[in-house]
């Protein structure tokens, strides 16, 4: 199993981003699914998380900014950024509890970072 991020990049303040998240591999189910951050010098933090029907949470910091959803049928998570300011720049992370065909419990997965930008 292996969850692969994309989207990053760099923006200007007050403009939008879209991460991708997607999982592949031997899979038989996914829960829940969610997108943490790093920045430079700093702990990694939660962003946000999403469970298999729909229902979110996010960090007090990103909450009526970001949105996170998902395509279950692409075992897929996306990250929305909109109003980014250079506070937000960090290395993104998304992880996801799968469990693969030949399993019985739920892992953890994390997909390697992809590093967002906030610049003029």
């Amino acid at each position: 199993v292996q969850l692969q991020a994309s989207g990053g990049g760099v923006v200007q303040p007050g403009g939008s981003l879209r991460l991708s998240c997607a999982a592949s591999g031997s899979i038989r189910s996914i829960n829940v699914m969610g997108w943490s951050r790093q920045a430079p010098g700093k702990q990694r933090e939660t962003v946000g998380s999403i469970t298999s029907g729909g229902t979110t949470n996010y960090a007090d910091s990103v909450k009526g900014r970001f949105t996170i959803s998902r395509d279950n049928g692409k075992n897929t998570v996306y990250l929305q950024m909109d109003s980014l300011n250079p506070e937000d720049t960090a290395a993104y992370y998304c992880n996801a509890d799968i469990v693969s065909y030949g399993g019985m419990w739920y892992r953890n997965y994390w997909g390697q970072g992809t590093l967002v930008t906030v610049s003029s």
